[in-house]
């Protein structure tokens, strides 16, 4: 595993931007999409932060990802709106949704807003938290391709859907859930993978079925669901709720996001957002989540155990660890020099 290096926030979602625009998205939107990226490597979700640059880029300049388009409201019946997204970055599409979604929450108690010909979209906790932030709950959802199997079964048939929850909480940050139906996310396979480690066992099968600890061989396997049946319900609810109100993609229609670069990866969104204060004053909620979040952290712990958490706690103490500084892996500081170069910009410097 080579080694790693330091890099200024604001510089990198600079120079992330930078190359975004070469690719031709514009200003506003690449430093939106850079934002989200920096944002997950400072929470230390790298598998969904810068290292997907590369990725991006490729599909931009290929056409799947449009550059220039801008999501569409194709569908609008106040509080239940569809988006045609155009294969924009999900995080522009995202951005709109949610802008959407709370503004007309705000006016009816609550809005929903599904999304079809959408792309990744980083982390769903940025999307319920930002709901969440303003006083809202926040629901976040997405499909992907098929990666797990049936619980019994030898063939990939449905996504490990990521959902995220936010609820506004009375100090600091919203009290966020952010969880795939997968015991582990992709992205994290290819990370151990880039970093030479094996993954645990209950994370993947290899292709023919059996349990791997080989990243490669999970690669092009499938992912096991978090507590079995469990996680695959909860999936194939995600997928349908997604993709069937959207009438977008659903199943084998979302293709690979590591596949052929050329073919739009068509997954499909939604969002709920919900106004507080049409239940009871906002403050009385956020005093209740806050008592219930200080309860369960004080708890008594198990021997060994020196803290205890709540859902987001972690990412939102490596964030404020990582308020000024990322640290990334030198390979992919190259790899992001070699993305620059492709759209023909001068890598961004991101090291002093």
């Amino acid at each position: 595993m080579g080694a790693n290096v330091s890099v200024s926030v604001p510089r990198l979602v600079d120079g992330v931007a930078r190359i975004l625009q070469g690719a031709g998205v514009a200003h506003d939107d690449a430093r939106t999409v850079a934002s989200s990226l920096v944002a997950a490597d400072q929470e230390g979700i790298s598998s969904h932060g810068v290292m997907l640059v590369p990725l991006y880029v490729k599909r931009l300049l290929v056409g799947s990802v449009a550059a220039g388009a801008k999501p569409t409201i194709v569908s609008d019946s106040d509080n239940a709106i569809v988006i045609d997204a155009q294969h924009v970055l999900g995080q522009i599409s995202s951005t709109f949704a949610v802008e959407l979604a709370s503004s007309r929450a705000t006016r009816y108690g609550m809005a929903s807003v599904a999304v079809r010909n959408g792309f990744h979209f980083g982390t769903g906790s940025r999307w319920a938290g930002m709901l969440a932030r303003q006083g809202l709950v926040g629901v976040a959802m997405s499909n992907t391709r098929p990666l797990m199997p049936a619980p019994g079964g030898a063939q990939a048939v449905v996504g490990n859907n990521p959902l995220a929850i936010g609820l506004p909480a009375e100090e600091g940050a919203p009290l966020v859930l952010d969880m795939a139906m997968s015991a582990s996310a992709m992205g994290k396979i290819r990370l151990a993978q880039a970093r030479g480690e094996n993954i645990p066992a209950d994370w993947a099968t290899d292709a023919n079925g059996a349990l791997t600890t080989d990243p490669a061989a999970a690669i092009k396997g499938m992912l096991l669901p978090a507590a079995g049946p469990k996680g695959f319900g909860l999936a194939v609810m995600v997928d349908l709720l997604c993709g069937g109100l959207a009438n977008g993609g659903v199943g084998n229609a979302v293709k690979p996001l590591y596949g052929d670069a050329t073919d739009p990866y068509g997954c499909s969104h939604f969002f709920l957002a919900i106004d507080v204060n049409r239940f009871l004053p906002i403050e009385q909620f956020r005093t209740t989540v806050s008592a219930l979040s200080s309860q369960i952290r004080s708890s008594r712990r198990a021997p060994g155990v020196e803290q205890l958490y709540m859902p987001g706690d972690i990412a939102a103490h490596q964030a404020q660890l990582n308020c000024d500084f990322v640290t990334l892996p030198v390979e992919l500081l190259g790899e992001l020099d070699q993305s620059a170069r492709s759209v023909g910009i001068a890598p961004p410097s991101l090291t002093e």
